[in-house]
């Protein structure tokens, strides 16, 4: 395994070929952003000369890459960090739904945390976030769909997640900068 500053590749050998797999910086959530095929210095030529066959192809060990990859330091830590930090976002959406109930700015917690979970790969993001705030998955469920009805989040078919939205950012813009205000 080899890293640089913006990620990190696993390296198989499938016989004459060299499979370099590259993974950014940050949690492991899935295969490889790029895979990049190449004869071995030691390949032979009429091998070379054949080119990439489907049977190579076939023999590529993904699921082997990707478990290196998620042992890497690199993901580790990211990957410790991105759970402190949403873990700390929920907990200021379950504040805010203890003083306010369902307001706008929870709400815009709510699907920030919700997002965040979402594209960092989260297995089950409801039930963490249920947890987080202190309240049921259902209660959740609930609130992230008044949340895309009442215009935070739109809906990503088939999908866990979303994409906040201009009034979802402007809340979380005034809640920062009520935030900054404050120290």
């Amino acid at each position: 395994m080899e890293a640089d500053g913006s990620g990190f590749e696993i390296t198989q050998r499938q016989g004459a070929w060299v499979v370099r797999m590259w993974w950014p910086v940050g949690p492991v959530n899935g295969g490889p952003q790029r895979i990049i095929i190449e004869s071995g210095e030691d390949a032979p030529a009429r091998e070379v000369a054949r080119g990439i066959s489907t049977t190579v192809l076939r023999r590529l060990d993904v699921a082997a890459a990707l478990e290196l990859a998620r042992q890497a330091p690199e993901a580790r830590r990211t990957l410790e960090e991105a759970a402190g930090k949403l873990n700390g976002m929920g907990e200021a959406a379950g504040l805010a739904l203890e003083g306010e109930g369902v307001s706008d700015r929870y709400l815009a917690l709510l699907v920030a945390t919700y997002t965040a979970m979402a594209d960092s790969g989260t297995p089950a993001p409801i039930p963490w976030l249920a947890r987080l705030i202190g309240r049921r998955p259902e209660t959740v469920k609930d609130h992230l769909k008044r949340a895309r009805r009442d215009g935070f989040l739109t809906t990503v078919a088939g999908k866990a997640g979303g994409e906040l939205t201009g009034k979802a950012r402007t809340a979380l813009a005034e809640l920062a900068e009520a935030g900054s205000q404050g120290d």
